[in-house]
């Protein structure tokens, strides 16, 4: 078996901040949240394929550093050219005859992933994961399955009237005999670029099986929002040697600063603060919020938001902001 994680997006609904960083590479923690995926599939005795773009290869090569993972690049650097999942995909899977699984680098699970690959084997059919998110509301932002005797009969993209509250998550199991078949999709004339499209076309082929996580958590991280929340869930405590604290400051874990950090004044920083490397922090609150390297607050008080690299801000309450690198903002 192969596994494959595709990490080609360029995340448009996270701009500004995954302009200049890939979606899988933002921080949790101490983590990467394609870490996650990793740690989640490297237990398996399978190649690991990371598929990613142009913009981003050298990211995705530095951080495959030292691991189990072959990097396929495709020829794009901009949302405008990328190929979207299904062609991606297709172009991976043309010259492998193994049997592959698929998961979305994005992908932020606390459970793991050997009920599904169980049922895979004692099915030799495509095998999709599901996660009931057990509210009909809440469902209707998601690709739900319609699932009968344990057979997906249709996906429905955010339905306005869910069958069930079972999510699909991104993460398939597949027969080497599917690359066939997705090569044919991919030469028709009504392809679609989301893999749940594709799989509601597979399911008319032969039998999908779904199998739904119903225990541990599971996070699409699609908007700033989401992402503070996985970032919580996930955030464990990490204060480098280098960093400077004044004594009239506050850490209050969980907290992650990295090196060269300097805390001024009576700071407060945490819970659930990610601080990059060679920050100034300047008598301000931060709190919820991932603040990204050389960035300097100073008075300032951030609640759940995201401030890139490089910026300068300062007299300002920001909460549910999201800022693009090298900004300078100032009040007063």
């Amino acid at each position: 078996m192969k596994t494959i994680i595709m990490a080609g997006g360029y995340a448009t609904r996270l701009w500004p901040i995954t302009k200049t960083k890939a979606k899988p590479l933002l921080p949790i923690g101490t983590k990467k949240i394609v870490d996650v995926v990793y740690e989640k599939v490297s237990k398996f005795d399978a190649e690991i394929l990371l598929s990613t773009n142009k913009r981003f290869e050298e990211d995705f090569r530095k951080w495959a550093e030292g691991k189990n993972v072959k990097i396929i690049v495709e020829n794009t650097t901009r949302e405008e050219e990328k190929l979207g999942a299904v062609r991606a995909l297709a172009q991976i899977v043309e010259n492998i005859e193994d049997d592959f699984l698929v998961i979305a680098g994005d992908n932020i699970f606390s459970f793991d992933l050997d009920p599904l690959i169980e049922l895979f084997n004692s099915k030799k059919k495509p095998v999709t994961a599901l996660y009931d998110v057990g509210d009909f509301e809440l469902a209707k932002r998601y690709g739900v399955a319609e699932i009968e005797g344990g057979i997906v009969k249709k996906f429905y993209e955010k339905p306005e009237r869910p069958p069930s509250t079972l999510a699909g998550i991104a993460i398939y199991v597949f027969p080497s005999e599917v690359a066939e078949i997705l090569q044919e999709y991919v030469g028709s004339n009504e392809i679609s670029d989301n893999l749940g499209d594709f799989l509601s076309h597979l399911c008319q082929t032969m039998d999908v099986y779904g199998y739904a996580f119903s225990n541990g958590n599971w996070y699409d991280v699609g908007n700033p929002d989401s992402y503070i929340e996985a970032f919580k869930f996930y955030t464990d405590s990490y204060v480098d040697e280098n960093v400077e604290i004044a004594k009239a400051a506050k850490i209050i874990e969980p907290v992650v600063i990295e090196k060269d950090v300097v805390i001024r004044g009576r700071s407060i920083i945490g819970p659930y603060a990610f601080i990059g490397e060679g920050c100034e922090i300047d008598s301000s609150d931060v709190s919820e919020s991932v603040v990204f390297s050389k960035t300097v607050l100073k008075k300032v008080r951030l609640w759940r938001s995201i401030i890139d690299d490089d910026c300068e801000i300062r007299n300002i309450e920001l909460s549910g902001s999201i800022i693009g690198g090298h900004a300078r903002i100032q009040r007063g």
